[in-house]
């Protein structure tokens, strides 16, 4: 298990991943309480002993006054799209513009999607469409829990059960591709 912690706020919503040093001094203060923890690791010190934790919850609950994206970056899309070619199921190693740049297409959330090499030069600068290609599904911008995901990378085991339930239902409506 790594050296950092989820911290969820008192609405148990997933909010940030902080180190572990800024989770012990949250729960420290008493403005965080443990909701899991490494059931091997034990911190001491000499007037504390605290289990390691991986989740936090806030005591009180804080208001996130705006909507978290994750920023748009060749890994981040292959993380949203799970490494898979978004054409054929592969495993992609490229990423795509739905609607090519020379065509106008932006570098965009719902512009770009995870392709392997073969369908990204068989679509090469075409529309999937003029190419006789389908996306399996509609790019779009992570939000919530999700933006948070692709900004990490990596997913802690215990705290997958606190990031279940907020992926965004996908749109697979063709009209919709490179909007």
């Amino acid at each position: 298990m790594g050296n950092r912690a989820l911290v969820l706020n008192a609405s148990y919503e997933p909010i940030a991943v902080v180190s572990l040093h800024r989770a012990v001094i949250l729960i420290l203060a008493e403005k965080a309480d443990i909701v899991a923890a490494d059931p091997d690791t034990v911190l001491r010190s000499v007037t504390v002993c605290l289990p390691k934790p991986t989740v936090i919850r806030l005591t009180h609950y804080v208001r996130i006054p705006y909507r978290r994206t994750a920023a748009l970056s060749r890994a981040a899309i292959l993380r949203r799209d799970d490494h898979a070619c978004q054409y054929c199921g592969a495993r992609a190693d490229t990423i795509d513009h739905v609607v090519p740049r020379s065509r106008g297409g932006a570098s965009s959330w719902r512009n770009l999607t995870s392709a392997c090499r073969d369908c990204n030069g068989r679509k090469a600068n075409r529309t999937p469409a003029e190419a006789g290609m389908r996306l399996r599904v509609t790019p779009v911008a992570p939000v919530g829990t999700t933006a948070v995901v692709i900004a990490l990378g990596h997913i802690d085991a215990a705290w997958t059960p606190f990031l279940a339930g907020d992926e965004p239902a996908p749109n697979n409506d063709p009209t919709l591709v490179g909007v």
